[in-house]
């Protein structure tokens, strides 16, 4: 049953309708005016309202519209007297759920207002789905620009776009919306495949993606099964996408464009129906200018295009994934979770997150082993977090000429404060970036740090 808020001058016909709708179960309040059922509205939260059309002080389309200026998410049914019925339509288009004219038949009353809060119910039901997928997916937030992101991933996983382009700085959470794309689409009962384009050796990704024949290469013992063969009727996540090498790029493309491909030493074209969702924290558009990624195989993937916000961009969304991590991790160290004194909490909403999500998680992890279930006064956060604020590299206070220059920069400081931290051994630079070694050695070599 539902809270129902009746907003209407006749008296004698609230009091009616309230009589009725309570007999069915309903908790019904009345308001006589404009203003008293805004307030009402407010205090009571109903899911339902009845409203009329005419009012002593407001006119029913000014209620709806201050409603929807306060937020109110119930449903609301206009009513209207015999001649309204085209102010009515127009309270519709203002987002009104429906109308019902006067003088109404109590049933057919009864029949919209089930009908309305079954509509109510199936929206509420698939907005929880939604955030539940995403949430279990690791994309948290509540941000405007999280929220934006989650209906882009609704709309894009119920497409019937094959080819998404996932772009963001590294530590957004690129392969998370990869998984939530696929989780929410027709393909979620089919295979989620992924693959880091900048993991293996340039010889062996070939193999990786598109299988290779027993003999096929030195070391090829036995019959390889590719990656692609596996994510048929699934989802196939290229990640870091710019690090394919260009030879490969070709071979990809063609499959893109017919959907066949042939494992190495086989003379049989085989196809697959595979969503390939793919991702990259590099400015594609300036690697193409650069002669380092083909043009045709961009316009290819760049069918559909999101774009992850930097953490530093919905900082509002840092103390909630603070929380979150901090609950994960006391769970994993058997302890209560840390708590974050108001000092580091400002700390840490000043930081620039230069490693998004990623840096946040891995801080509140250390935080976790080396304060279990304390408060954490600011004074404990590392120095880098400390006069936050400063963190921001020099390159972007300088005004870069791009985004591509920008983010460059802010590669290359990441990578040389990891060789730093790891005292020039490269292996270890690359695990405290998350990153394979060879995908660390190429970008070495792409950023041109000796």
């Amino acid at each position: 049953m539902a809270s129902i808020l009746i907003i209407d001058d006749e008296t004698n016909l609230v009091r009616s309708l309230s009589f009725a709708l309570e007999d069915e179960g309903h908790t019904v309040r009345g308001a006589g005016t404009g203003a008293e059922g805004l307030a009402a509205a407010s205090e009571f939260a109903p899911d339902l309202i009845l409203l009329d059309l005419k009012l002593p002080d407001l006119s029913g389309l000014d209620v709806l519209e201050k409603l929807t200026a306060q937020k109110c998410d119930a449903q609301v049914i206009m009513i209207s007297a015999h001649g309204d019925t085209r102010a009515a339509v127009k309270a519709v288009k203002l987002g009104a759920a429906d109308y019902i004219t006067k003088p109404f038949d109590l049933d057919d009353l009864s029949l919209t207002i089930r009908t309305t809060l079954e509509r109510r119910h199936m929206a509420l039901e698939l907005e929880f789905h939604r955030d539940a997928t995403l949430r279990n997916s690791g994309l948290i937030g509540d941000s405007a620009a999280m929220r934006e992101l989650a209906a882009t991933i609704d709309r894009v996983a119920a497409s019937a776009a094959t080819r998404i382009l996932v772009l963001g700085e590294s530590g957004t959470g690129k392969a998370l919306v990869a998984r939530a794309i696929h989780a929410a689409s027709p393909r979620a009962s089919g295979p989620f495949i992924e693959i880091n384009c900048a993991s293996l050796p340039e010889q062996l990704i070939e193999a990786e993606l598109f299988g290779a024949e027993k003999g096929a290469y030195t070391g090829a013992h036995q019959r390889r099964v590719g990656l692609v063969t596996l994510a048929d009727k699934g989802t196939l996540f290229l990640d870091e996408i710019g690090e394919l090498p260009l030879p490969l790029q070709a071979k990809l493309l063609h499959f893109l464009e017919n959907g066949q491909y042939r494992a190495i030493g086989s003379g049989r074209a085989q196809t697959a129906d595979v969503r390939v969702v793919a991702a990259t924290n590099r400015d594609l558009a300036a690697a193409v200018r650069e002669g380092g990624f083909r043009e045709d195989l961009y316009f290819r993937l760049n069918v559909i295009q999101l774009n992850i916000p930097a953490l530093r961009e919905r900082a509002s969304d840092a103390l909630e994934l603070i929380a979150h991590f901090a609950r994960a991790f006391a769970q994993g160290e058997g302890s209560a979770p840390i708590r974050l004194s108001a000092d580091a909490r400002a700390a840490l909403l000043r930081y620039r997150w230069p490693g998004n999500v990623r840096e946040l998680k891995n801080l509140i992890e250390r935080l976790t082993i080396l304060h279990p279930g304390a408060e954490v006064p600011e004074s404990a956060l590392p120095p880098e977090f400390r006069g936050a604020g400063l963190s921001l590299p020099a390159a972007l206070d300088k005004a870069p000429a791009s985004i591509g220059d920008a983010l460059a920069s802010t590669e290359k400081e990441m990578m040389l404060a990891a060789l730093r931290d790891a005292d020039g051994h490269k292996g270890h630079a690359a695990e405290r970036l998350g990153i394979s070694r060879h995908a660390f050695k190429r970008r070495l070599q792409r950023l041109g740090i000796d």
